[in-house]
C-alpha cells in the first residue's frame, strides 16, 4: 500500500530526531556561501528551524523531506510527462556512465552540500573533488540536441512538474506544522546543550586569556 504524505513526513521526522544524539557541532572554518538548500526553505520555516539553529541540524531535516517532494515529483512525472521522463532516463543513464559519482550515496546529513571546502587565498588544492567529478563528466558523451519545437514541449513539462513540486511542497509545510513540537524538543534536549557549552566554554577563555602558568615560568 502506497504510504500517505503524513506518514512520509512522519517517518522522515523520526529518522532526523534519531540522528540528532549523533550531531557535534562543527570545529572547522565556516563556508562564505549559505547553503541553496536551507537558505530561506519555506520547510524549514514550517518546522520551526530559525536561522538560531545550527546549519548542520537544519540540513539534516530539509534534505529528508525534501527527498519526499522529489520523489512525489518522480511519480508525477513518470505518470503525466512523457518527454520530461524520456530526458530525465537519458541523463540518468549518462550519470550511470561516469566513472566517479562522489555526491551520490550520501548519507541525508551531507546531500546538497559542497563536494569540497572553501579555498584559502595563496594556498591553493593540489586537486578537489569537485574537479574529479568534472573530469569524469567531460568523458561521456552528451546527450543529443533537441529540436526548438521540443525544447518547447520540455519546457511545458517541466514548467508542469514545478507547479506539482509546489503543491507538494505547500501540503509538506502544513503537514510539518504539527510535529513542530517534537522538533523543537529535539533541538532543546540535543542542540542547545552543546551550544550552551560552547558559549561557556568561549566566555572562560575569554575571561582569562593568557594561561595562568605561562607567568610562572617569567
Amino acid at each position: 500500500m502506497e504510504r500517505s504524505l503524513e506518514t512520509e513526513v512522519s517517518q522522515a521526522v523520526d529518522a532526523w530526531l534519531r540522528w540528532l544524539p549523533r550531531w557535534e557541532p562543527a570545529t572547522h572554518r565556516g563556508r562564505v556561501a549559505p547553503c541553496r538548500r536551507c537558505f530561506g526553505s519555506p520547510i524549514l520555516s514550517a518546522a520551526g528551524l530559525g536561522s538560531d539553529v545550527p546549519h548542520g541540524v537544519q540540513h539534516g531535516l530539509s534534505t529528508r523531506i525534501k527527498t519526499i517532494v522529489d520523489h512525489a515529483v518522480a511519480d508525477y512525472t513518470a505518470q503525466n510527462l512523457p518527454m520530461l521522463q524520456a530526458e530525465l532516463d537519458q541523463q540518468a543513464a549518462r550519470n550511470r556512465a561516469r566513472s566517479y559519482r562522489p555526491a551520490e550515496g550520501l548519507e541525508p546529513e551531507f546531500e546538497g552540500l559542497p563536494l569540497d571546502p572553501d579555498p584559502v587565498p595563496g594556498a591553493p588544492f593540489l586537486f578537489t573533488i569537485s574537479g574529479l567529478a568534472d573530469a569524469a563528466d567531460a568523458d561521456v558523451p552528451a546527450l543529443p540536441p533537441l529540436s526548438p519545437e521540443a525544447k518547447a514541449a520540455l519546457r511545458q513539462e517541466v514548467g508542469l512538474a514545478d507547479d506539482y513540486a509546489n503543491m507538494i511542497g505547500r501540503d509538506v509545510c502544513t503537514i510539518l506544522l504539527h510535529h513542530r513540537l517534537r522538533i523543537q524538543q529535539g533541538v532543546s534536549q540535543y542542540v542547545e546543550p552543546q551550544i550552551t557549552a560552547m558559549l561557556d566554554d568561549l566566555a572562560r577563555s575569554l575571561d582569562a586569556p593568557f594561561d595562568p602558568r605561562d607567568s610562572l615560568g617569567e
